[in-house]
């Protein structure tokens, strides 16, 4: 199968529209547009034909350039199933498992609920290569405006097992802030100091923190390693409690910090 090429543009105060071009087909999808302008010019800078828009959820933030994108380029519009309804101008709905194809590349369809109750997330298998929207950020992970702490979990579990080389695309660069909460956290551990130290780099150069390794995030990020006795520990429970008890907590944490 044919790997993609990924196009990161930054919009609006801290989204990320990403281009997924694969070479071969010369087929190009829009992962996650919140406006058209950006889009439409990074196309035309890359001689790039828009085929495809992927949306993993129905936030304006995200889905807010598809009927304007569909209407100049007649692409097609890939979104969840379950949440069809809420998704503008979808043309092609897709569920757990299921399997499409970006010109010769290989997208598998991996429904992450939590965040919204439909959200998705798409991952090329072949490239290492996984939007993952607003369910995984870089060092946190996304409020629970919809679903549950039993499903969030379970949805970073299912990110956190695809293979250690994958490249997760994550829609904000939130990582700076992520990165003060987590430091309280674990404030021990060395990858999370590492990555802080990357972060902040990156940041003083007015570069993205985003794509990130996910074995980095595995070593780095609380909301992956809830699992593990020293963030159970960290939020005042014991060793062995129940992971989903303790997420729950690590979020309801995060969102009044």
């Amino acid at each position: 199968m044919a790997k993609i090429v990924v196009e990161q543009i930054p919009v609006l105060a801290d989204n990320y529209v990403y281009l997924a071009h694969e070479p071969l087909g010369g087929a190009t999808a829009a992962v996650d547009p919140a406006v058209a302008e950006p889009v439409l010019e990074r196309l035309a800078e890359k001689g790039w034909t828009l085929t495809h828009i992927l949306n993993t959820h129905h936030h304006g933030d995200h889905t807010g350039a598809n009927l304007e994108l569909a209407r100049q380029t007649g692409c097609a519009i890939v979104g969840a199933a379950r949440d069809s309804e809420r998704i503008p101008g979808i043309t092609q709905e897709v569920s757990e498992g299921e399997t499409f194809m970006l010109g010769h590349a290989a997208v598998t369809v991996l429904e992450v609920p939590g965040h919204t109750s439909g959200h998705i997330a798409f991952w090329f298998a072949d490239s290492h290569v996984l939007f993952c929207g607003d369910t995984l950020f870089s060092l946190g992970c996304g409020r629970l405006f919809e679903g549950t702490a039993e499903e969030m979990w379970t949805s970073l579990k299912k990110l956190r097992d695809l293979p250690p080389d994958t490249i997760a695309c994550p829609a904000h660069e939130y990582t700076a802030s992520n990165g003060r909460f987590a430091r309280l956290v674990e404030r021990d551990n060395q990858a999370l100091k590492a990555r802080l130290d990357e972060v902040e780099r990156l940041r003083a150069g007015n570069r993205p923190t985003v794509p990130v390794r996910l074995s980095d995030e595995r070593a780095a990020n609380p909301f992956l390693r809830a699992d593990t006795a020293g963030v159970a520990k960290a939020v005042g429970m014991e060793p062995g409690t129940d992971p989903v008890r303790v997420f729950a907590e690590l979020r309801r944490r995060k969102d009044v910090f």
